[in-house]
């Protein structure tokens, strides 16, 4: 009887862990808006849709859920960091297409971190991590300054004005 020479079972079971783990760790993602914003965005354009949610119709990123706008950002500058950031991850990515049924100017903004945010309408974007699914709309009116991001041309404060009852469902930094 003949057994196969160590090393190329060696070799053989070090490309089965190697395929197993690339697997796992495919298989995992992190679930957050953020992550999936993130790969979204490495792997090309990002499109933005709508969703249609009980705050009204507003821009939903590549995975469906409901972007946000916050009135106290000025001049395209998002002012949410630390633990702001947690509660609202932005939208992260430098390339942006629109779907059906949404307008209004895309572009990024440099944030503190060095990282880059998507902006529609010079408004920086975010998600609000007390969503779960698209459609949600929890967001809608925390702290007077967190709006569904509008569809189309609207302004931010036009958004605030147009918006459903201030939430208290969480922070408003």
């Amino acid at each position: 009887m003949r057994f196969p020479p160590v090393r190329h079972m060696t070799s053989f079971a070090l490309i089965v862990a190697g395929a197993l783990i690339l697997s796992a760790c495919q298989a995992a993602g992190s679930g957050s808006p953020a992550a999936s914003a993130a790969v979204s965005a490495g792997s090309g354009a990002i499109t933005l849709t709508v969703s249609h949610t009980s705050a009204g119709d507003a821009l939903a990123g590549p995975d469906g859920k409901t972007l946000y706008i916050r009135t106290s950002d000025t001049g395209g500058t998002s002012s949410c960091t630390g633990s702001c950031a947690s509660t609202w991850p932005p939208l992260a990515g430098t390339t942006v297409t629109a779907g059906a049924g949404v307008t209004g100017q895309f572009g990024t903004t440099t944030r503190d971190d060095g990282s880059m945010q998507v902006t529609h309408n010079g408004q920086p974007l975010y998600y609000y991590s007390g969503d779960q699914a698209a459609g949600d709309a929890k967001g809608q009116g925390i702290g007077g300054i967190w709006f569904i991001a509008p569809v189309g041309e609207a302004s931010a404060s036009q958004a605030a004005g147009a918006s459903a009852a201030p939430s208290s469902a969480g922070p408003g930094y």
